[in-house]
């Protein structure tokens, strides 16, 4: 990995909006990981974050997660959704095997948290997760993957094997630098309370979950 000094440069000179501004390695239950967080400006309280496991190799496809940010997923285990075991399966597969997450902070598909309790009480209404959203005015899904393929990039990453379900994420990486040369699926046992939301992605968003 470069240095942090040479990396604010080189990303300046190529017109980069995200920047590497700080690394560290942080001891997990998973294994250790190299954390590095990007965003364009250093006052920036919510960057995002590479956690690249400390046998990583660089010069192989490597594993790769895409993960966004769900805060009631992820930090306190909510059901209405996979999120919080999609991510700590992730952990747990790219230490095991040298890989890398990407936290992206696209909290609720890109709506943010607010607006996704917004959409939760919708779904208790009857309205499912992508009507949910529309109804509050934005699209199904809003997140933006060429944030990801920015850190890939810097990073020096040129061929990944993308753990995920979704083949938006997949598609993201068409004509870009960085090639995904296997999908690997994340199946998480469905609970009474996501169920329903697991279907609808499923059917409707195209989400292989089979």
């Amino acid at each position: 990995m470069a240095k942090i000094g040479e990396e604010l440069l080189y990303m300046e000179i190529k017109g980069k909006s995200l920047v590497r501004q700080a690394e560290a390695l942080i001891p997990t239950p998973w294994g250790n990981f190299r954390m590095a967080a990007y965003a364009e400006s250093p006052e920036d309280w919510m960057p995002h974050l590479a956690l690249i496991s400390e046998n990583c190799n660089l010069n192989e496809p490597v594993l790769t997660r895409l993960h966004s940010e769900c805060l009631t997923g992820d930090l306190f285990g909510s059901k209405r959704c996979d999120c919080g075991e999609q991510l700590a399966y992730a952990l747990y597969k790219v230490a095991q095997e040298g890989g890398m997450l990407l936290y992206l902070r696209q909290e609720g598909r890109g709506i943010g948290l607010i607006n996704k309790l917004k959409a939760y009480n919708l779904q208790d209404m009857g309205f499912n997760t992508i009507d949910a959203n529309i109804h509050l005015g934005f699209e199904a899904d809003a997140r933006d993957y060429g944030i990801a393929i920015e850190m890939l990039e810097d990073l020096g990453v040129s061929e990944i094997k993308l753990l995920t379900n979704n083949p938006d994420k997949i598609e993201a990486f068409e004509h870009t630098s960085v090639k995904v040369i296997n999908r690997i699926p994340i199946i998480i046992e469905p609970n009474p309370d996501n169920r329903e939301y697991l279907r609808v992605k499923q059917e409707f968003m195209g989400h292989l979950l089979g």
